[in-house]
């Protein structure tokens, strides 16, 4: 195993069942696994190289996603706290972790893995979005996403904007131009 995809120290001693019900897939691994809590009690993050999860020996696993849907996350060191929000929510997500160097890193390689392009939107007034060119871990199928940010409601301004920051974005990547 090369120096940087060891395991963290943690990953071991995640419970047999909940590593049973991550069911990984063909050519997927556990990069790396740290305890944390939540509001039910303890529980697990779980970084693979195609997903994020979390999960818990009494309840299982509560949820499993592709980093593609990670849309930000940051680590709060005083706190000792990684947030995360998803592309398909506002709502941040706070994990408490304590000496988790190592599930930082993977956590921060696995989101950067999966960002192709993105461009930040302008936009009238105090709103923020993005779009976003993002690859799924699992098939390398490229996704295109519109990101909008804390307190930004979706409109036809946007809708316009981003798909026109799409169209360089796709031919900047590669794709072809999407069907209209």
């Amino acid at each position: 195993m090369g120096l940087f995809r060891r395991p963290s120290a943690s990953a071991s001693s995640v419970p047999p069942d909940l590593l049973a019900a991550l069911a990984l897939e063909r050519g997927e691994r556990l990069l790396g696994a740290h305890s944390t809590s939540t509001r039910a009690g303890a529980a697990w993050l779980l970084a693979t190289t195609h997903r994020l999860g979390l999960g818990s020996a009494s309840e299982g696993l509560l949820w499993l996603r592709p980093w593609h849907e990670v849309d930000q996350a940051s680590w709060q060191r005083e706190a000792r706290t990684l947030a995360v929000t998803f592309v398909d929510s506002s709502r941040v997500q706070q994990y408490p972790l304590d000496e988790a160097t190592h599930f930082l890193q993977v956590f921060r390689e696995r989101v950067q893995a999966s960002v192709v392009a993105a461009v930040d939107l302008a936009l009238s007034g105090p709103r923020k979005a993005r779009a976003v060119i993002r690859a799924d871990l699992r098939t390398g199928d490229l996704v295109e996403q519109v990101v909008l940010g804390r307190g930004t409601r979706p409109s036809p301004e946007i809708d316009e904007i981003a798909a026109a920051v799409l169209v360089g974005l796709r031919e900047e990547v590669g794709l072809p131009p999407a069907r209209g």
